[in-house]
């Protein structure tokens, strides 16, 4: 459950040509080499609220709360069971028919990591979240891969879906600051976008050329078919909805996916960002450091932003789709894009975030991240620098991000020191969530495996109230 690119000179493509700007540049070209630092004013507090390791956060669980997530890891726990969730479930919804499938994963699974169906059961999730220091940001959970277009009237639905997501995040007084995420391929089919991949890896076009098309002009892209162009605009049509719907109220952060179809779904979120991140980051892209070229996509994008004068917001992700990234590779007899280690994953992170963060100490009005992590020493090593950097835990440019039901005692502990974090909230109904659910199940099967951590903090808070309730009888 995480959400969570190829190379950047050959994310532009058509018509008006201009060289690919270069693939790894100096940050004295952004201002970012030596910023302002302070001393971290009492490291040995920050190191000891840091250490994720207090049981009372979860004092504010009810003992529902804390027992249904502690079967639920439990459950989480197995690999066969993660690994194969997506046929139990299935032969579970046979066997107990829709309706008596929907009762049994209600009050558990479902419970855990989704806010609801409606919006009166999301703002009960949302109104309790925003009691406990934490921000939502609203998922729909609609996604697509290839093979799996649904045509151009079930992407209207979906841009509706997107819609209602805005007006809900703004009208809604959970938080300020709110946000939301988005897939490109709920909007636009991934078939075009891996096209558009393989165009512009062969021919760079200028953004302004997309941002017209979103502004409705009829343009032509060199490569693509009559009815491709079609589709084509119609999803920037689409976009340009969404975009003019959220600026100014609601933060939309646009999902990256796999690499065959990234280039593209970058190439359009830039576009976006040139025309709607003038005088703030509206529209964020996300980076994933799992990726071996993620580090300088990352510092390409920032020369771009500064070249194209556009606030630049970053969502910081670790990544979700190794083994599948991994088979496709191998299977195109490609070199694998995925680091080969945990700790070189580790490293693009952390080099990634120290990037963002000096560059955010240089100029906070126009840089933004989401630090979104469930790895403790990413988020303490984020914390340190940003009081060395001096920058503010609450200011608007740096906040943090876990998904809803799962590393709450890093949330709460963060949201209790005063830094903004925020939860990733999918909803909908059982069976529109349930795709989502199994998938991002198997994508971060490691993570939910290894949250025995959590799990014992869940046990000593659960064990306190029965000491408690002992000697009270």
């Amino acid at each position: 459950m995480n959400s969570l690119i190829h190379t950047f000179p050959g994310m532009m493509m058509c018509s008006r040509l201009r060289p690919p700007f270069p693939r790894l540049f100096s940050l004295r070209l952004l201002g970012t080499t030596v910023s302002r630092t302070v001393g971290v004013r009492n490291p040995n507090r920050l190191s000891a609220t840091l250490a994720f390791e207090d049981p009372s956060a979860f004092r504010v669980k009810s003992l529902y709360e804390l027992l249904r997530a502690l079967s639920v890891f439990r459950l989480c726990s197995f690999p066969v069971l993660v690994n194969n969730c997506g046929k139990l479930m299935s032969i579970a919804r046979t066997l107990l028919g829709r309706r008596g499938f929907s009762l049994l994963l209600r009050p558990t699974v479902y419970a855990q990591f989704v806010a609801g169906e409606n919006e009166s059961e999301i703002s009960q999730s949302m109104e309790k979240m925003s009691l406990l220091g934490m921000r939502p940001m609203l998922a729909v959970p609609i996604e697509e891969d290839l093979g799996e277009s649904i045509g151009e009237k079930r992407y209207d639905d979906n841009m509706e879906a997107m819609l209602e997501c805005v007006r809900m995040s703004h009208s809604n007084a959970w938080s300020k600051d709110p946000m939301m995420q988005l897939k490109i391929t709920a909007l636009l089919s991934p078939e075009l976008c891996v096209k558009l991949t393989k165009l512009i890896a062969q021919q760079p076009c200028d953004l302004d050329l997309l941002v017209r098309a979103m502004d409705g002009e009829a343009i032509s892209f060199p490569g693509l078919d009559e009815s491709e162009v079609t589709h084509f605009l119609y999803g920037l049509r689409r976009l340009n909805r969404i975009a003019e719907a959220s600026v100014n109220k609601v933060r939309v952060l646009v999902d990256a996916e796999y690499t065959y179809m990234n280039p593209a779904l970058t190439l359009v979120t830039m576009a976006m960002m040139k025309k709607f991140n003038k005088d703030g980051a509206w529209i964020w892209n996300t980076y994933q450091c799992y990726l071996k070229e993620s580090r300088s996509l990352l510092l390409e994008a920032l020369h771009l932003s500064n070249n194209e004068d556009f606030c630049l917001g970053v969502k910081l992700v670790r990544g979700a789709y190794m083994d599948k990234e991994r088979k496709v590779a191998e299977k195109e007899d490609r070199l694998d894009p995925i680091h080969r280690c945990w700790e070189d994953t580790n490293d693009s992170y952390n080099g990634s975030l120290d990037v963002m963060l000096e560059a955010i100490s240089q100029k906070p009005e126009r840089y933004r991240i989401i630090i979104a992590s469930h790895n403790e020493e990413s988020v303490r090593r984020a914390a340190k620098r940003m009081e060395e950097l001096g920058i503010d835990r609450d200011g608007g440019s740096v906040c943090f991000g876990q998904l809803l039901g799962m590393c709450d005692h890093v949330s709460l502990t963060l949201a209790k020191e005063g830094y903004a974090v925020y939860k990733s909230v999918p909803y909908g109904t059982v069976d529109n969530t349930l795709p989502y659910l199994v998938r991002r199940a198997q994508e971060n099967r490691t993570v939910l495996q290894g949250i025995r951590k959590e799990r014992d903090l869940l046990r000593q808070e659960l064990y306190r109230r029965m000491r408690l309730k002992g000697r009270s009888s």
